[in-house]
């Protein structure tokens, strides 16, 4: 199974922020997002025990590596990532569950980063969860690659499988 994986920096993406965010009763395919709500985003922020985290261009460089490590230890095809400044976005086939891989990939990104001594252990880096999006046929993932290298802004972090690597699971 192919999926599209999502998972923002902690402080990131807040409930009630101008952008909009997805929530409980906004996460189905198609729902619009959670309005901006000044007063729940005032919420979320008093509820903060550390300030947002964000990775420069050294934290961004270690995730990437650590995702393309973490798949090839588990015989998963990386077909796609994007390290930005607040978010992770991957492409990769797996035959686990997508929020098994997800917590395997927040965490080999995570060690890789104590390994590395960029900030300390109890650092909170990732919100809780993510996004695990199916993708069930060659048209959506190819859309979704696309979306994952091109349609982030100015390229950041990014790892992009060869076709010829496509075809493991």
């Amino acid at each position: 199974m192919t999926y599209f994986i999502t998972f923002a920096c902690y402080g990131s993406h807040m409930h009630g922020a101008g952008e909009g965010s997805v929530d409980l009763n906004h996460n189905h395919y198609g729902a619009p997002l959670a309005e901006p709500n000044p007063r729940r985003l005032a919420a979320e922020l008093r509820l903060m025990d550390q300030p947002p985290y964000q990775l420069d261009e050294p934290r961004r460089q270690a995730v990437l590596e650590a995702l393309v490590n973490r798949c090839e230890q588990s015989d998963w095809n990386l077909r796609a990532a994007h390290v930005r400044q607040n978010h992770v976005h991957i492409i990769v086939d797996s035959q686990q569950r997508p929020e098994f891989a997800m917590t395997q990939l927040k965490s080999a990104a995570s060690r890789r980063l104590n390994d590395l001594g960029f900030d300390e252990r109890t650092r909170k880096r990732w919100s809780r969860h993510g996004s695990t999006r199916s993708l069930f046929d060659d048209d959506s993932i190819q859309q979704a690659i696309f979306y994952v290298l091109h349609n982030q802004g100015e390229p950041m972090s990014t790892f992009a499988a060869d076709r010829s690597r496509r075809s493991r699971l």
